[in-house]
């Protein structure tokens, strides 16, 4: 199917239940934590909340919130300027979201799309949940 318009193309892009999303999601769930999906009443919907922990995890994709020193966290060398803007307001309002939650006293995890492909990084970093508090 050809797109001319850009925000139609765009609204195909998921943000929930992405594929990275569920990996994180059964994990947690397999080594024992129970958690709440997108809660609206919290700053950026985290996609996953602990509340016994009061701890919210976010994966994001490399891409969409330009992860540092990642291959897949780059701009695109067509239309720089559109992409540039966009992920730019993306790793912005992350910000602002964490230092929102923060505030909040919940403690913010960030789980970058690379990162679930290396199950023990992944199981390590999920691990310390427990005692982080």
């Amino acid at each position: 199917m050809f797109y001319t318009d850009r925000k139609e193309l765009m609204a195909l892009i998921k943000s929930k239940n992405t594929k990275p999303e569920i990996i994180v999601r059964k994990l947690l769930f397999h080594i024992g934590y129970r958690y709440r999906l997108h809660r609206e009443d919290l700053p950026g919907k985290p996609d996953i909340t602990l509340s016994k922990y009061k701890t919210v995890i976010w994966v994001n994709g490399c891409f969409w919130h330009f992860h540092k020193n990642c291959p897949n966290g780059h701009i695109p060398k067509t239309n720089t300027e559109f992409w540039n803007t966009k992920i730019v307001r993306n790793v912005e309002r992350d910000k602002e979201n964490k230092l929102k939650l923060k505030k909040l006293g919940w403690k913010v995890i960030v789980i970058w799309e690379c990162e679930v492909k290396n199950e023990s990084t992944l199981v390590s970093k999920l691990s310390r949940i427990k005692t982080q508090n």
